[in-house]
């Protein structure tokens, strides 16, 4: 990504939720600063996204983030992906006693044994959940807010005021229905925001486009 000095510039005058990134560049003000945060931001969040195993991943780091930062967990979600078998699902569903006590062990992750316990239990309740919709994608893509109900241009303002969505509501009534947990409303909108559901990106953003791009391009 290279923008010009002069839409950089204007950018910043214009949007207070832009900020330069550590390599010079405009982007969404909560990211700039460290590499890999900005990094997970140009290349991920936004981005749609239909890998089953990339989804439940995704939902279960927002449950363990609760009550903590997503740059927390970010910077130990490699230690969460081997901890937890690379989040395939039908071998999370497996975990026991003696997993549970392994986890809870281990500095790399975030030792909380309701959240570990809950990434468990989601991971059967995910194979009910595909053994029903075909895959989970199919599951979660049916709660895609219709483009004419998002707002055709963010600000920073707006993006602060937009915790949740009625869609993500929803969603997170049926998972819970389903025997899911820390599966919230306002953890299941930053599940939206980073799988491309919902495209968050600033308008003065140049990620904005790109993941728009993205998203004309993938399957409906």
């Amino acid at each position: 990504m290279y923008v010009g000095r002069g839409a950089m510039a204007r950018a910043m005058k214009s949007n207070p939720g832009i900020k330069l990134g550590t390599d010079g560049n405009p982007r969404c003000w909560w990211c700039a600063g460290d590499p890999l945060y900005e990094n997970y931001h140009d290349t991920e969040w936004g981005r749609p996204q239909d890998d089953d195993r990339l989804l439940f991943e995704k939902i279960i780091l927002e449950g363990f983030q609760a009550g903590l930062s997503w740059i927390t967990i970010l910077r130990k979600r490699e230690n969460f992906r081997a901890a937890f078998k690379y989040f395939d699902i039908e071998a999370v569903a497996k975990f026991g006693a003696r997993d549970v006590k392994r986890l809870l062990g281990n500095a790399g992750i975030v030792r909380n044994r309701a959240k570990i316990q809950a990434a468990i239990n989601n991971a059967g309740r995910c194979l009910e959940l595909i053994n029903e919709f075909g895959s989970l994608a199919n599951y979660v893509w049916r709660y895609e807010p219709p483009a004419k109900r998002r707002p055709k241009r963010l600000g920073y303002k707006q993006v602060m005021e937009m915790t949740t969505c009625d869609e993500a509501i929803a969603m997170s009534k049926d998972l819970r229905k389903r025997g899911w947990s820390f599966v919230g409303p306002t953890t299941l909108y930053a599940f939206m925001q980073d799988m491309g559901l919902v495209n968050d990106h600033l308008s003065a953003c140049p990620i904005r486009e790109e993941a728009k791009a993205a998203r004309s391009k993938f399957r409906d």
